[in-house]
């Protein structure tokens, strides 16, 4: 079950880095919804790797195959089958870790746990498969679309460079203008930076994507262990490297006091809103209507290409390892359409589970 997200709305992930194909099924989805097959390419697409923004040089088609699920451009209501196939897989630049764990990768904990593994570019622990995760929550995003739901994420931060601009002064298709997924030209042009000194260092950065979800109505989760932002972070904390997640003023909040943080009713034109937003649109784990407002972090990659390392081989005899193949730099940018997707299915679900779409 640990391959499936989700309880009205799911999602089920497959396949595994040098493996033919990853994929994913959606189920739950109501029929005769209208969906563009063409955003969704678009969507993957954007994940690609760029040069300048710190990508690997593995160069993959990423072709979305819709298998089930649509006809003539509307859902059927049935399961929706995902597939893409991986056609630039180089086994051979991992023949030299088959026997090697790699410093905090998941080597050591799947060969513990399964007793097999894969060790051709992390096997089902690859960033790989958050491929099919983009085209699944570009499906997700496009019937959140007819609630009103919009689903927005940035980059925020590469190592200690940061924008501190407000996501209403720019739009989705703003960020993606930039290879740095960064708004901010400033900034963004610092991240730049930062990231060719980290790759001629044979080093590595990490950073902090950003996401607001508007539109989403009151009344959305449930209490105890049904949280909204248990669901969100549940699903954040799914995509590989990521190390932290918070809402609304997270970890600030515990260094203020409860009179600067309390969020101040206001009524008016029948609706009810807040004065601020310092719960970032969840209080006692269900939504308030305000914008859902959520920080993602990221760890820096934990191969470095050029860049030899003390390890232990799975005799657990000392080794070393000299890292190759074809890595990122930085994965905050090419993450960024991956933490949208799964706030659109996380959010799907919950509305669902709600009853509220």
């Amino acid at each position: 079950m640990s391959n499936i997200l989700g309880e009205r709305v799911t999602c089920m992930s497959f396949g595994e880095s040098h493996g033919p194909a990853v994929g994913a099924i959606l189920d739950g989805i109501s029929a005769g919804i209208d969906i563009d097959c063409a955003y969704v390419q678009r969507q993957v697409d954007r994940r690609k790797p760029a040069a300048a923004a710190g990508g690997t040089a593995r160069r993959e088609s990423d072709e979305v195959e819709i298998l089930s699920g649509i006809y003539r451009g509307k859902t059927l209501g049935t399961p929706i089958g995902i597939l893409i196939r991986n056609n630039d897989a180089r086994h051979a630049d991992y023949a030299s870790t088959e026997n090697l764990y790699r410093p905090n990768h998941a080597d050591y904990t799947w060969q513990v746990r399964y007793g097999h593994r894969d060790h051709r570019g992390g096997g089902r622990a690859s960033a790989r498969e958050t491929v099919a995760r983009v085209a699944a929550g570009a499906i997700a995003s496009q019937v959140l679309a007819t609630a009103g739901v919009r689903v927005k994420a940035w980059t925020q931060a590469i190592g200690s460079i940061s924008t501190g601009m407000d996501p209403a002064t720019f739009t989705g298709d703003q960020v993606y203008e930039s290879p740095l997924r960064c708004p901010d030209r400033y900034a963004a042009e610092s991240m730049r930076m930062a990231i060719s000194q980290a790759r001629e260092q044979h080093d590595t950065l990490g950073g902090i994507v950003a996401c607001s979800i508007h539109g989403v109505p009151a009344g959305v989760g449930d209490p105890i262990f049904g949280k909204l932002q248990a669901k969100l972070g549940a699903a954040m904390l799914s995509i590989p490297a990521v190390k932290g997640f918070e809402y609304g003023d997270g970890f600030a909040a515990a260094e203020s006091c409860g009179s600067a943080q309390a969020d101040i009713f206001i009524a008016g034109h029948g609706t009810i809103s807040t004065a601020t937003n310092h719960s970032g649109g969840i209080q006692g784990g269900i939504s308030n209507g305000m914008p859902i407002v959520l920080r993602v972090a990221f760890k820096p990659i934990a191969t470095m290409p050029g860049r030899t390392v003390d390890t232990v081989d799975t005799a657990g005899e000392t080794a070393s390892l000299t890292f190759g193949g074809r890595h990122d730099v930085c994965c905050v940018p090419r993450a960024v359409p991956v933490v949208e997707a799964m706030a659109s299915l996380a959010i799907l679900d919950a509305m669902a589970t709600s009853g509220r779409i």
